[in-house]
């Protein structure tokens, strides 16, 4: 599960209490949650307008003496602009997460995504690029960061003992019948692909004049794990969805933004760009 890799890269990380990791508002709540799971607190970002990627320049603005990560989230499989964020994080010291379990195959400037951060994570759901019918990846070049991760996921198995428990671990394994779908869904992972990105094709080609597809900025290679397209109004969205549910064609709306659901709203923000998506995207 992508909530599962998420919680086992940031444990591997030491995020915990009294730490802030800063998350984009546009996301899927796993993202969010798998930082309150660890007792850390998310900080949320706006969008940028054109890729609807996390605002590098809002990030900037968000770090404190609390920021121990950043999470980039690859939304419907467009890269984030990784090398403002990689810069950035270096620069302040701080962790670089990326969730791509949206992005499997995208590339920023010729280079996969899941390749740049600290640690990065896959979801092999069932509605993904690739899928295990649950289950999710954690990667990493960091063989501490590695370890770590190995033994939070075998209920804090020892290394030097038979059977001794040395942390508090978590039943994260994957089963050996998942992990064969999965190797054998990784073989077609480059038809999947190519198909999603003809059927993105199909639409900018038809409908890009009645609405905005969302587009392939400079330099990334966009995998498209869902087509998304922006009206013009959030009433033009549902009679939109309504009109296409009549000839049984299924949509549904982008993610909300995280910060406006109960759980996440104790404290009033704004983030405009964010919600103007959230509101009118499909």
């Amino acid at each position: 599960m992508e909530k599962v890799a998420l919680h086992l890269a940031l444990l591997a990380l030491g995020i915990s209490e009294g730490d802030e990791v800063i998350v984009p508002t546009l996301t899927y709540i796993a993202s969010v949650n798998a930082i309150k799971y660890t007792g850390a607190t998310p900080i949320f970002v706006d969008s940028d307008n054109e890729t609807w990627q996390m605002s590098v320049s809002d990030i900037e603005q968000k770090i404190t003496n609390k920021t121990k990560a950043i999470m980039c989230v690859h939304l419907y499989g467009h890269p984030c602009d990784m090398e403002q964020i990689v810069e950035l994080a270096k620069s302040r010291n701080l962790f670089v997460i990326e969730d791509c379990a949206e992005a499997f195959g995208s590339k920023y400037k010729g280079k996969y995504v899941g390749t740049f951060g600290d640690i990065s994570t896959f979801s092999f759901f069932g509605n993904k690029t690739i899928t295990t019918g649950e289950g999710g990846m954690v990667v990493t070049n960091d063989k501490t960061l590695y370890d770590r991760c190995l033994h939070f996921k075998g209920q804090g198995l020892a290394v030097h003992r038979q059977y001794w428990h040395d942390v508090i671990g978590y039943n994260y394994r994957m089963t050996n019948i998942c992990a064969a779908i999965g190797l054998a869904q990784l073989e077609q992972a480059d038809d999947f692909i190519s198909r999603k990105r003809e059927i993105a094709d199909i639409y900018k080609k038809n409908i890009n004049s009645l609405v905005q597809v969302h587009k392939e900025s400079k330099d990334v290679f966009h995998t498209y794990w869902m087509v998304s397209i922006l009206t013009r109004t959030a009433e033009e969205r549902e009679e939109l969805r309504n009109h296409l549910a009549d000839k049984l064609i299924e949509t549904r709306p982008v993610f909300y933004p995280v910060h406006t659901m109960p759980m996440y709203s104790e404290k009033y923000q704004k983030h405009p760009i964010a919600e103007d998506l959230g509101w009118r995207g499909i």
